[in-house]
């Protein structure tokens, strides 16, 4: 490889709004992933993400959960390391990306594992519907706010001026 086809990995180069936001959002889905599986399904016990066949099966499936978000965690750290150090991370990017990967994450556990496959509910025994409603709503107002953050930063990116 060519020096010129390197990327500058000298510190003060330009930041990297896009990939900023990329990171954080996988490090937020991953984080929402964590709450959830510790909080729902080890703390409360109302669920396992498979729920559909026996406990055993309910556990594994709650093991390989949190293996896939272990792996997104640490994978989107070493990514934010690598932004970090190379100076390329956009901070106002990067803080949309974590609310939008919390809102996608929770909106598409809400909408696609809980109502369209029916891998799980959120609670067994009582009238769900609060408790979906709190879900999605919760997970609508994380993605909103990244939304906003996203905005406000390719809005303040493109007037030129410094990141808040």
């Amino acid at each position: 490889m060519r020096a010129s086809d390197r990327p500058d990995t000298t510190p003060g180069t330009r930041t990297e709004p896009r990939r900023s936001m990329a990171v954080c959002a996988l490090i937020g889905a991953a984080v929402t992933a964590a709450v959830d599986e510790i909080v729902f399904h080890q703390i409360l016990g109302w669920h396992h993400f498979y729920d559909r066949s026996t406990a055993g099966a309910g556990l594994l499936s709650d093991g390989l959960l949190h293996t896939a978000e272990l792996l997104a965690l640490c994978a989107g750290f070493f990514l934010y390391a690598d932004l970090r150090r190379r100076g390329s991370l956009a901070a106002p990017h990067a803080w949309a990306g974590l609310f939008l990967g919390m809102g996608a994450f929770q909106l598409f556990d809400g909408i696609v594992d809980h109502k369209l496959l029916r891998l799980h509910q959120i609670r067994y025994g009582v009238d769900v519907t609060p408790y979906d409603v709190a879900w999605n709503l919760a997970g609508l107002f994380l993605l909103l706010t990244g939304v906003g953050l996203a905005v406000r930063a390719e809005r303040r990116r493109a007037d030129g001026q410094p990141p808040v």
